[in-house]
């Protein structure tokens, strides 16, 4: 069975933004769970590597399918 899925460049291009989106947030998620006075800096760190690995997602697939690059 194929799975094909067809980006068209505006789609490819909206999806790497959204990646982006995720790689700031995760940056600054980061930064506040290493300042003391917040709580939770484990958790933050969880949140922040999910963060990462799906911004690594949607750039895996606007570059393959989206021919994004």
């Amino acid at each position: 069975m194929n799975l094909v899925l067809g980006l068209t460049h505006p789609d490819a291009v909206r999806l790497a933004e959204v990646a982006c989106l995720f790689v700031l947030f995760a940056g600054v998620w980061l930064a506040v769970g290493h300042i003391p006075q917040f709580k939770f800096g484990a958790a933050r760190s969880i949140v922040a590597g999910v963060a990462l690995a799906l911004a690594g997602l949607l750039l895996g697939i606007a570059i393959h399918w989206g021919h994004f690059g």
